[in-house]
């Protein structure tokens, strides 16, 4: 079951010739998930192997102009694109309070009708997010304007149990999203499969005299099964540790987080995707505008055990690997600031149109050294 995230946008503030603005996409089984979508996204999309026709899902971190401008316009181009289909499920937007209104409004006023259903769920945010005087309630707009045929979805609140946001479960998998600080509400997400059913210890089944076949699917799949003998076995008898499923946390702007429950949802993260607009040099400028530098990311990843951090939403200063003229600021320095926090590990900088597999777990897989 093959996992990757793929890097459409690295920049912060604005699209330019170098980098995009905000959005990545992780694939999984086939299913695209997009996650932020600045302006030029979808041309992004275009100039990748990504299909954009394969999004089901999309995540709006936070309700800043360079991660969700290009939304609009990338699901009018899905439409020209599609035929319409009464039986299409609709296509889940999740985001900040307020998105369901910009998305509704932006349609209306531009007389676009998607071919497509979608479902707009709004995350509600709580004060302590942003600073004061930057709040805005925004659960009174368009209250009872939105017609019958205008997004459904859902209102989420925060689980003061959990501290999280149950967006999605299945049997396969939990997606939950939680709560950072900026300068407006912003969001981080966490996608963990669930655990695998461990091997089967077959020399366990042959010393029992089962032989091959059927009754191995039965005890993988955890059902018991009794022997013509009479001799009953259960699958924990035959079956080794089960496997850890992967978990990936992608986290909007921030320069924090309200309480604990970000460290502790992003645990031993497979991929921690962080933001570092600016250098470790600016760390004041950054805190002041909700930002975080290289080695606040670093040490939030050394605090959640990370096994990967991916550092992205670089300023547009800091320009890609090998791309840098002269009197430019070169990103690998950021890249420098983060290892040297993390013991010399390994930090990756995302760049435009790269692509990170995630491959499935086999075993234990060392972590990034926590603090004493």
């Amino acid at each position: 079951m093959s996992m990757e995230i793929t890097f459409l946008g690295t920049g912060s503030a604005y699209p330019s010739p170098t980098r995009g603005a905000s959005a990545l996409v992780l694939r999984r089984e086939g299913e695209c998930w997009l996650f932020d979508c600045g302006e030029g996204t979808q041309t992004q999309l275009m100039r990748s192997h990504l299909r954009a026709g394969r999004i089901t899902k999309i995540f709006i971190t936070h309700l800043h102009g360079d991660h969700f401008f290009g939304l609009p316009g990338l699901l009018c181009t899905l439409s020209l694109q599609s035929s319409p289909d009464p039986n299409k499920p609709p296509v889940d937007i999740y985001g900040p309070l307020g998105l369901r209104s910009f998305l509704w409004r932006s349609l209306e006023l531009s007389h676009s009708q998607l071919l497509f259903p979608y479902a707009v769920h709004e995350l509600v945010p709580t004060r302590d997010q942003c600073p004061a005087e930057e709040f805005r309630d925004f659960s009174h707009l368009d209250r009872g304007e939105v017609p019958p045929q205008g997004p459904g979805g859902r209102i989420l609140r925060l689980d003061p149990g959990e501290g999280s946001y149950l967006l999605e479960e299945d049997e396969q998998l939990v997606l939950r999203a939680f709560r950072l600080f900026h300068r407006v509400p912003s969001f981080g997400f966490v996608l963990e499969e669930k655990p695998r059913p461990g091997r089967l210890n077959v020399q366990k089944l042959k010393d029992l005299g089962v032989q091959p076949g059927p009754l191995y699917g039965k005890l993988k799949g955890g059902a018991a099964v009794v022997l013509e003998n009479g001799v009953r076995i259960s699958p924990c008898e035959v079956l080794e540790e089960p496997i850890p499923g992967r978990k990936v946390c992608i986290l909007g702007d921030c320069s924090g987080a309200p309480g604990d429950e970000a460290p502790r949802l992003c645990r031993d993260a497979d991929v921690l995707v962080h933001e570092a607009t600016l250098d470790d040099t600016q760390q004041e400028k950054a805190r002041e505008h909700g930002h975080s530098t290289p080695g606040m990311a670093s040490g939030f990843a050394r605090l959640c055990r990370a096994k990967r951090l991916v550092l992205t939403h670089f300023s547009q200063r800091y320009k890609p690997a090998g791309q840098a003229g002269e009197g430019d600021a070169d990103v690998a320095e950021l890249g420098r600031q983060a290892e040297s926090v993390l013991g010399g590990q390994e930090v990756t900088l995302a760049e435009d149109f790269m692509t990170i597999e995630i491959p499935m777990k086999k075993g234990k897989t060392a972590a990034l050294a926590s603090p004493e």
